[in-house]
């Protein structure tokens, strides 16, 4: 499927389903985006992170996109989790630069998928000699939205604690024109990640049928207890919103340490009837004071990797990796979720 056939699904209530039967039942959501341009040599030591890459090394961030892509990712995420108009203009962009950077962040992962295409075209079996997975299944290109908590850069989004100040409004006014941006930009569906709070949900929500947003969505939170949202705001009460919007296909759970993920989605469940996404981090703590992950507090890939049948069984049919996990992990939840696929 190409660029113009994912387009023309987008507008489907039926994309998430359509493409999951296309992959075989189950498929696999790409990893941490902020370490893998770290390893390619990138300096993200910004208030923008990774999303500082669109403007100084949008070649690094291709390069990661096609990574996770030749680890079998069935879906990569644009890099535009932390970019907003108001971050970039903080750094001096103006209002015309900060949208052309929103909007090349999905060109960029768009661009990847082509290259991809043309490489699995070149190859006569799904693997090639170097291990890289090159096949011909569909791909869908996600456009990450962070939430305001991620815009901060202070590490609220992983509490969800903004203040009495920010209410609904505020929160819809805030990303709105990003919202309508990368809506327009090609992607096949929007990603809502890491949403700390049932406010966001709601202001998420609202924001898609009140811009009439053609560009389906998913809807995925966080969670460091293994019940709530991080924020302490009912994870079914989260979710339940998401399964009342017709525009959100998916609801699941990211960022989250993978010992929690079974029963977030055992939660999930009890409340939805739409396709179940979850992937979660390292399981690393992060340290948002000193802006850095704690070591030796995650798990390895070998630990990670025989939990993903178990949560299929559960109920998730859309698996991948957040902050910390690799290629590799990716590469390794591939593998594991061969044999559940039915094509």
């Amino acid at each position: 499927m190409g660029t113009s056939d994912a387009n023309a699904t987008s507008s489907s209530s039926s994309l998430i389903k359509d493409f999951l039967r296309k992959c075989g039942g189950v498929a696999v959501i790409d990893g941490g985006f902020a370490t893998e341009l770290e390893r390619h040599g990138a300096d993200l030591n910004d208030p923008l992170w990774s999303a500082k890459c669109l403007f100084t090394d949008p070649h690094l961030v291709r390069a990661v996109h096609l990574d996770y892509l030749e680890a079998g990712a069935d879906i990569i995420l644009s890099s535009s989790y932390q970019a907003t108009i108001q971050g970039f203009k903080a750094k001096g962009y103006s209002t015309e630069e900060s949208e052309s950077f929103i909007k090349r962040s999905v060109e960029i992962a768009c661009e990847a998928r082509d290259v991809y295409y043309s490489r699995c075209c070149e190859s006569s079996s799904d693997h090639s000699t170097d291990g890289k997975v090159l096949k011909k299944s569909p791909i869908l290109v996600a456009a990450s939205v962070g939430s305001y908590g991620a815009y901060l850069a202070d590490g609220s989004e992983y509490s969800g604690e903004y203040g009495d100040a920010i209410d609904l409004n505020f929160l819809k006014d805030f990303h709105r024109r990003r919202v309508q941006l990368l809506a327009d930009s090609g992607a096949d569906i929007i990603a809502f990640e890491t949403v700390p709070n049932k406010l966001e949900a709601q202001a998420f929500v609202e924001l898609l049928k009140e811009e009439d947003i053609k560009t389906p969505a998913w809807l995925s939170f966080n969670s460091k207890d293994g019940i709530n949202v991080v924020s302490g705001d009912s994870l079914s009460e989260c979710a339940a919103i998401g399964e009342s919007c017709e525009e959100v296909l998916a609801v699941g759970i990211n960022c989250t340490p993978p010992r929690f993920i079974l029963d977030l989605i055992l939660s999930i469940k009890q409340v939805t009837t739409k396709p179940i996404l979850v992937y979660p981090n390292s399981g690393e703590t992060y340290d948002g004071i000193r802006k850095e992950w704690v070591s030796n507090t995650g798990i390895t890939d070998e630990d990670f990797v025989p939990c993903v049948d178990k949560w299929c069984e559960a109920g998730a049919s859309l698996v991948g990796g957040c902050c910390r996990t690799t290629p590799n992990t990716i590469r390794a939840i591939h593998n594991a979720l061969s044999g559940r696929r039915t094509v």
